[in-house]
């Protein structure tokens, strides 16, 4: 049996040293630095794009996308993008950042306030773990029955030979 004298604390005050198999110290060593790797947490920062002129459909889905990120815990860039004259109207895009975090508010914070970089105007979203933590809570409160106890509520009927279908309307002629 290989022993050697490894010298494990040397920050230490004296330093500390012991009698091992150097090998399987090294190895011992590995496994710790490769299983602290793992449990770091890797935050990716996503990256969404407007324009002051956005309509409401594109922004309605973009700022689902945003929430959608800080739900699953990324940071978001938002990032307005100016174009020509656009340039002489700042408080467009501040206004879109304005409404795009509180939209957002339930799930996400402002971490980095809107500033102005060249041509465009950035703001930075972190997710905010008390209101996602609140989010959940009141969806699984919303998920329980409050129907009757055998779990059929009225609007359901037993049978669907029961069920009346309605008449059908009549369809217009082109004349």
């Amino acid at each position: 049996m290989e022993l050697d004298l490894v010298e494990v604390a040397p920050d230490a005050n004296p330093p500390v040293c012991r009698i091992m198999n150097f090998t399987k110290f090294k190895y011992e060593e590995q496994q710790r630095a490769k299983e602290s790797r793992k449990k770091a947490t890797n935050i990716v920062v996503k990256e969404m794009k407007y324009r002051p002129k956005i309509g409401g459909g594109d922004f309605d889905t973009k700022t689902r996308k945003v929430s959608q990120f800080l739900g699953e815990g990324h940071k978001v860039k938002i990032t307005i993008m100016f174009r020509g004259r656009e340039m002489q109207h700042p408080e467009l895009g501040r206004r879109i950042l304005d409404r795009v975090a509180e939209e957002v508010a339930d799930v996400g914070k402002v971490e980095v306030m809107p500033k102005q970089d060249g041509r465009n105007m950035t703001m930075v979203l972190g997710p905010d773990k008390k209101a996602q933590e609140k989010a959940r809570k009141d969806a699984a409160a919303a998920v329980e029955p409050t129907g009757e106890p055998g779990g059929r509520t009225d609007a359901v009927a037993a049978d669907p030979a029961q069920v009346e279908s309605a008449p059908a309307e009549p369809v217009a002629e082109a004349t």
